[in-house]
């Protein structure tokens, strides 16, 4: 899927969301939404297996699907890009925890980045919340779009200065 301009609205997936993770992909927005599929714990077949799941429903709603790992592992699953650090294929994005990784990220051409956590998250329990005055100040400064994770939500979402848009895992994942 290709798009001039990245989604504004994500999912994280991870291992947590269970039987719950289709549910989860049918809640983003038709040809809005956009899903970093992990589900890093998982066997590798099994992890291909459930990606594929995760992709023909995607495609049906027209959603864009990348793949944290390795870019080259992305291309071959027929991702529309990949997630993490490092240089990519399609559209690349990447995760950042405060300035340093935010300017790694620009240096490794990547065109969206996801700057977290937020707000406290269950999925890290006691982790330190960069809280909202500090995201719209590094948000800000970033050359990148920067996507909100960590904790987030609609209400949560509104309320956010700087943010391109935002990711959750709970918030689709809750019917």
């Amino acid at each position: 899927m290709r798009r001039r301009h990245p989604p504004r609205l994500w999912l994280m997936t991870d291992e947590r969301l269970g039987d719950r993770l289709l549910g989860a992909v049918g809640r983003l927005p038709p040809r809005r939404g956009g899903i970093v599929f992990r589900h890093y714990r998982l066997p590798p077949g099994e992890r291909r297996a459930l990606f594929e799941q995760v992709k023909a429903l995607a495609r049906r709603r027209g959603l864009t699907l990348l793949l944290a790992g390795p870019a080259a592992e992305a291309a071959r699953w027929g991702a529309d890009g990949s997630h993490g650090r490092g240089r990519g294929f399609g559209l690349r994005t990447a995760p950042a925890h405060g300035p340093r990784e935010l300017r790694a990220a620009e240096r490794a051409g990547a065109a969206l980045v996801f700057l977290s956590p937020v707000f406290p998250t269950r999925s890290h329990p006691g982790g330190r919340a960069l809280g909202p005055a500090r995201f719209a100040l590094l948000a800000r400064r970033s050359k990148l779009p920067v996507v909100a994770l960590g904790g987030m939500d609609r209400a949560r979402a509104r309320r956010l200065r700087g943010a391109w848009g935002w990711a959750g895992i709970d918030a689709w994942a809750e019917a």
